[in-house]
């Protein structure tokens, strides 16, 4: 059962499952806490100049917005390495910044333009970057749950001590591929915690009508560990994947993390927010009692780590940011015709070796 840094987390019931707890503010610095918002800053504004965007006819195709679920990605990426790998979903956009993208290379992909991370031809669903070990959202509900198992096998096979984060959604858990993974990352013991994001709704279809069990019971079948955090605490989210990262590289296996999160936005930008299939009332109550940042900037308030001016400072800089970003993309040129066929093969030298960019992998 992992451990949180308040102690031993608390059994829910007879499986292995255990529950995070939410640390103290005096387990971080300042700097730190500073930086945490900053991050979810980032998120939120990004997404936001992204949702714009789409509006006004800049991005096209489908767009999923993160916004409401930033903890989730602040907190299980930040205690990562460069060099451990993060796979995840459509909805990836935070995720990636989080994991080292800038926002440049990242605003031109969903632009379409040649310039991002992708070269253009992944668009929204398929921000990607190698060298920051981001391996893609995918854009099959479940793809990314046996690939995750993939990269857990080769950092097994090579004998390196890397850790792959999988992400993927509560409405991932029913597809077959989810449990095949699961299955062969228990036998072979590879370093992959799926995460999880719960947000209670697959597009428009509430978790409890579609799952007999709450979603952490998935993975007891298989041996593998579960465990639930609020996603919406990003001290909490931080705090626990910090100490269960080295957990895995220690050889603990894999596992399974819960993270009870809420989008703010339809499931895409062709939703709607409210009114379907959840109310404007549930919605608003979300996102005044819920809203990560919110939640944090509380915390140092009350802790008297962070003034009102500090806030408005940071969010200032980190608004000419995405600013800069969105005109970075718009100046992007599309790809040519002539880049249509590049990057369908991987390059492999004489001993069938994979070369990338010219760069052995």
């Amino acid at each position: 059962m992992a451990k949180t840094k308040t102690g031993e987390s608390e059994k829910t019931d007879e499986s292995d499952v255990s529950r995070a707890s939410s640390p103290p503010v005096d387990d971080f610095s300042r700097d730190e806490l500073h930086g945490f918002m900053r991050e979810m800053l980032l998120y939120r504004r990004f997404e936001e100049k992204a949702e714009e965007a789409y509006a006004i006819g800049k991005i096209g195709g489908f767009c999923h917005l993160h916004i409401g679920q930033e903890a989730v990605a602040l907190g299980f990426i930040k205690p990562l390495r460069q060099d451990d790998y993060v796979i995840s979903t459509y909805r990836e956009h935070t995720q990636a910044l989080a994991k080292g993208m800038g926002a440049k290379e990242a605003m031109a992909e969903l632009y379409g333009r040649s310039d991002g991370c992708s070269k253009g031809k992944g668009g929204s669903m398929h921000l990607f970057d190698v060298e920051k070990g981001f391996m893609g959202g995918h854009g099959i509900v479940g793809a990314q749950v046996p690939l995750a198992a993939g990269f857990g096998w080769k950092i097994r096979y090579r004998e390196e001590d890397g850790v792959c984060v999988c992400f993927l959604g509560d409405a991932a858990v029913n597809q077959g591929a989810f449990h095949e993974a699961l299955n062969m990352s228990a036998v072979w013991k590879l370093p992959v915690i799926y995460v999880v994001e719960n947000n209670e709704y697959g597009m428009g279809t509430h978790i409890e009508r579609v799952s007999a069990t709450p979603i952490v019971q998935r993975s007891c079948a298989y041996g593998i560990p579960g465990h639930v955090v609020n996603g919406q605490d990003a001290l909490e989210v931080y705090s626990f994947t910090r100490d269960l990262v080295e957990e895995v590289r220690k050889g603990a296996g894999p596992q399974f993390v819960e993270a009870q999160t809420y989008r703010f936005k339809g499931h895409s930008m062709s939703d709607p927010v409210a009114g379907t299939y959840r109310t404007r009332e549930e919605l608003d109550a979300k996102q005044k009692g819920e809203d990560p940042i919110l939640l944090l900037k509380e915390r140092l308030f009350d802790a008297d780590l962070m003034t009102q001016e500090e806030l408005e400072k940071m969010d200032a800089e980190v608004k000419a940011e995405v600013g800069e970003a969105a005109e970075f993309a718009d100046g992007s040129p599309p790809p040519s015709q002539d880049d249509l066929y590049d990057d369908v093969y991987a390059e492999l030298n004489q001993h069938g070796r994979l070369f990338l960019d010219g760069r052995e992998r």
